[in-house]
């Protein structure tokens, strides 16, 4: 065998040492590289041999296989491939050393993000050369199908490398590393140890098309019994380490639903089957596979910061990252599963995901497949849409804020608990199926369970001419009926903000009018009383029992949406709310009588009136101004009540 040795660049050696140390925090990695160089060399052999391109190949056991030897501390990756000739060598190999080594540095000068500096990286095949970070020295032997002679390359990564000529190399590729001493607290491995080695397969590279076998560990000749020296030694058969099945890439009807739910379970950790899956494949210019689950039931921590979200990567199989959250949307963080793209990079970072035009294409069209899905479940299986809205429904409804471009296709999913049904939930186009003739808006409220809405003085005309209202009861509600704005073009509107004539429209218009000018003296006196407490003191068109209550302005923030973004850490000022009242109620018709027949600085009459604004916040669930005065002058005027009688 013949050599040459070249030197390094300087440049080269400082590209080099930038890429063993900056890369990969994660060293496991170099065998998800070797392997994916591996299946990659297969893919090529396996086209040149469809197109007869690859005369005298050997085709006839195509394999990837992994051998180690713990005395001598050497891994070897091999295949039978296509393999390379010399001058690919020099070319895809020698790269980092001979060809614009200089330029990539400059470039890298003018990059100040990391996700740049590895995008640019990831030009100049950092796969093969991440073994420097394990090993001390790297030997390539590989032959190109159809040639008699092989090429050698060989390094330790300091200031020189050889390539040589190899007479009787087999075809294909052998990769073999002179490894460091372990140091597991810096995350360098025993790479000899085969169960080290099964774990990183199973993790990287399961589901790669060819096998990939490990053979037995290596035995030094001083070990063996001398007693059976003379005995031929029977190898044991390679270990087949990858199950080869990429479910997404075979078609439906190849598949069991229980093989489906195999894999649901290794890649989500439930103990549970899914309950829907989702098979999506795109082709042309950008091709790529998604096996897509929707679990059975909520995490405990789906609503928590550190909740992992995202699906799978895959590229060509080989395994990139698990939680890429960059090709779904927050809302549908439930989601679990496997992308498999064809044209990314093995170097993509999460950085770069964010910035990628096909990622973002994918994003977009993820999106719309899984919310498409729910819909045909909603159509097709009723109960299993009623499992998923009571699981997902409240971090699906997350989009209708942040996805404007889905908003439409998320309306037509969304379902909510309504006073049409106490146990069926509607949808807003059943809804607007419903509405009685003349009314114009939907009407909603928010609370903290139905229950509470129902017994929500807000409610009260409404229930008594029967009109349809929506009980919405999760935090996000607060946020996206306001974003949501309409449907259909009917306004969305809360029954606890602003003015509404609910009841008032089988009352003359004079009759109106002279009661408002009844009260105005008593609202003004109340408001003027009430001070900063109140924005403003009215009589009310949504009471029919209740004497009084506490309404929003219609552009005001409501009370449980100033807590929800005060509990983010945002501070926003308080809004005063509007006390409305009924004027058919006795308790404020007396107070009206007694306001009339008294002076205005009557404490008495001043006490009733922080009574009544009492009794209006602890009747929506909320609490007086001052709790203790208000406990007082309630136990005052019950003691006064008992000795009248």
């Amino acid at each position: 065998m013949s050599t040459e040795t070249f030197e390094f660049q300087v440049e080269a050696r400082q590209l080099l040492q930038l890429m063993i140390h900056s890369i990969y925090s994660n060293k496991d990695v170099f065998l998800r590289e070797l392997v994916s160089n591996a299946s990659d060399a297969l893919d090529k052999l396996r086209l040149a041999a469809l197109r007869d391109e690859a005369q005298d190949a050997d085709v006839s056991d195509p394999h990837i296989e992994i051998e180690t030897d713990a005395e001598a501390r050497t891994l070897t990756v091999r295949d039978n491939g296509i393999g390379m000739s010399r001058d690919e060598v020099a070319d895809l190999i020698g790269t980092i050393a001979n060809s614009g080594t200089a330029k990539f540095l400059e470039q890298l000068k003018q990059t100040d993000d990391l996700a740049g500096a590895e995008n640019l990286i990831g030009r100049f095949g950092v796969g093969f050369y991440s073994s420097f970070m394990v090993a001390d020295e790297v030997t390539l032997v590989t032959r190109r199908a159809g040639e008699t002679h092989g090429t050698s390359w060989s390094s330790r990564g300091e200031g020189t490398y050889t390539l040589g000529t190899v007479e009787d190399a087999p075809q294909g590729t052998a990769i073999t590393l002179h490894l460091k001493p372990a140091d597991p607290e810096n995350q360098l491995h025993d790479y000899t140890s085969p169960w080290k080695i099964r774990e990183i397969v199973k993790r990287y590279s399961d589901f790669i098309t060819w096998p990939i076998r490990m053979a037995a560990p290596a035995v030094s000749a001083n070990t063996t019994d001398a007693a059976d020296a003379d005995e031929p030694a029977e190898a044991p058969a390679p270990e087949t380490l990858n199950s080869m099945k990429a479910l997404w890439a075979r078609s439906r009807d190849e598949v069991k639903s229980e093989e489906y739910h195999e894999l649901y379970k290794h890649i989500s950790h439930d103990w549970n089957d899914p309950l829907e899956t989702i098979r999506l494949q795109a082709e042309g210019t950008f091709e790529y596979q998604a096996l897509l689950f929707i679990p059975a039931h909520a995490p405990h921590d789906l609503f928590t910061q550190g909740y992992k979200r995202g699906v799978q990567l895959y590229v060509k199989r080989v395994f990139i990252m698990d939680d890429c959250e960059a090709l779904l949307p927050s809302y549908l963080r439930f989601v679990k599963g496997v992308v498999d793209a064809q044209d990314l990079s093995l170097n993509v970072s999460r950085e770069i995901l964010q910035q990628d035009r096909h990622i973002q294409l994918m994003h977009r069209r993820l999106a719309k497949k899984v919310l498409s899905s729910v819909k045909d479940m909603r159509g097709s299986a009723p109960e299993r849409y009623a499992t998923f809205w009571r699981e997902f429904g409240s971090v699906l409804k997350e989009g209708l804020v942040t996805d404007s471009e889905n908003r439409e296709a998320l309306l037509a999913v969304s379902s909510f608990a309504t006073t049409h049904d106490s146990a069926e939930p509607t949808t807003l186009a059943q809804y607007v199926e419903r509405m009685k003739d003349g009314q114009d808006d939907i009407y909603f409220m928010t609370g903290e369970s139905r229950e509470a809405i129902e017994n929500s003085p807000h409610m009260e005309a409404f229930r008594a001419r029967g009109i349809e209202v929506l009980l919405l009861t999760d935090p996000v509600d607060e946020v996206w009926t306001d974003t949501v704005g309409e449907y259909q073009g009917k306004r969305l509107r809360s029954v606890a903000k602003g003015e509404i004539d609910a009841d008032a429209g089988d009352e003359p218009a004079e009759s109106r009018e002279k009661r408002d000018e009844e009260y105005a003296p008593l609202l003004a006196w109340m408001k003027e009383r009430l001070g900063e407490d109140v924005k403003d003191v009215r009589l009310s068109s949504r009471l029919t029992v209740s004497p009084a209550c506490l309404v929003s302005d219609a552009h005001d923030l409501t009370p449980a949406l100033e807590n929800l973004y005060r509990a983010m850490g945002q501070e926003v000022p308080r809004a005063r709310r509007i006390l409305e009242l009924n004027p058919e109620h006795t308790l404020v018709k007396s107070l009206d009588q007694a306001f009339k027949g008294k002076p205005e600085d009557d404490t008495a009459l001043t006490e009733t009136a922080e009574l009544l604004h009492g009794l209006a916040a602890l009747a929506e669930g909320g609490r007086p101004k001052e709790p203790a005065r208000f406990v007082q002058l309630l136990a005052d005027r019950m003691e006064r009540a008992l000795q009248a009688e």
